[in-house]
């Protein structure tokens, strides 16, 4: 499909305050969008808007709350007219062993990339059928290869691909076209508080190139304004994630191999693994629930 133009439309992030999805905000604003911000940071919010090029407004919302998503979604049409774009892409993650795993922090990386974006769907599905629009779902690298130490979120990422995949067959022959956009480790908030905690940093350098690499946002958000532009099914932050899709027969009897081998290797030093959400959009999470 060629490419749609973005001057005019009205596109709606979450997650929008730090990461991918400031980022992303912006270079769709310097590409003529309007846009919404959502997110659980107000101050950042606002000074992301502050930032973008053209007319754009943000609302503070746990995308987990159906009540305050569906709201969101009626003052975005109220405030803007329509809303042709939806990118799902707020998200938290954590790490380390699942027996002895946070058992709150790990429902929560699941409640909010899984039903997050569930709920952000049911709440902006009418306004795109309107407009004939575009969801573009934020999955990753964990949604093609499991990982060990990544239990929750190798789970939510899988859960949100084949979500996505589904939607995309029922809503399809109204005019909505549905997207998922897929991410290595990428330089962002997310990844720099996995990188804090010792063993989960040496453990990712032991990964297979290309995927022991942390890549620079601003490439891999172009790839998904493009992705954007031109209504893709599939988006790839990094050029090589979209060969590695052949491979995912393969892929979970490999990782459980090598996996076993690493395991018992780093096993005297897991308990020194942090157990919460990470970085500072975790932290944000965190403060918003009182945790």
């Amino acid at each position: 499909m060629g490419r749609v133009s973005l001057d005019g439309q009205v596109a709606v992030v979450t997650g929008a305050a730090r990461g991918v999805g400031e980022l992303l905000a912006r270079k769709l604003s310097a590409r003529g969008a309007r846009v919404a911000l959502v997110g659980l940071e107000p101050d950042e919010l606002k000074a992301v808007g502050a930032r973008l090029h053209t007319d754009s407004d943000s609302w503070y919302a746990d995308v987990t709350d159906h009540e305050a998503m569906t709201r969101v979604a009626g003052e975005v049409k109220e405030r803007f007219g329509k809303a042709d774009i939806v990118v799902a892409n707020a998200g938290v993650a954590s790490g380390g062993p699942f027996m002895s795993s946070d058992p709150v922090a790990w429902r929560r990386v699941i409640e909010v990339n899984l039903i997050g974006s569930a709920v952000t769907a049911r709440a902006f599905l009418p306004v795109l059928t309107e407009s004939r629009g575009y969801l573009l779902q934020i999955a990753s690298l964990a949604a093609i290869t499991p990982a060990p130490m990544m239990t929750a979120y190798c789970a939510s990422k899988s859960g949100v691909e084949a979500y996505a995949h589904a939607l995309r067959a029922e809503v399809g022959y109204k005019g909505v076209k549905v997207g998922v956009g897929y991410l290595s480790w990428t330089d962002t908030d997310m990844v720099r508080g996995a990188d804090q905690d010792e063993v989960m940093r040496e453990l990712r350098q032991r990964l297979p190139w290309p995927s022991n690499k942390t890549y620079p946002l601003g490439p891999a958000v172009d790839r998904l304004v493009a992705g954007i532009e031109r209504r893709s099914a599939h988006v790839y932050g990094q050029w090589w994630l979209r060969g590695l899709q052949g491979l995912r027969p393969y892929l979970p009897g490999i990782i459980a191999g090598v996996g076993q081998r690493e395991m018992r290797r780093f096993e005297p030093r897991l308990s020194e693994v942090s157990l919460g959400l990470l970085g500072a959009g975790g932290s944000a999470d965190e403060s918003a629930r009182g945790a």
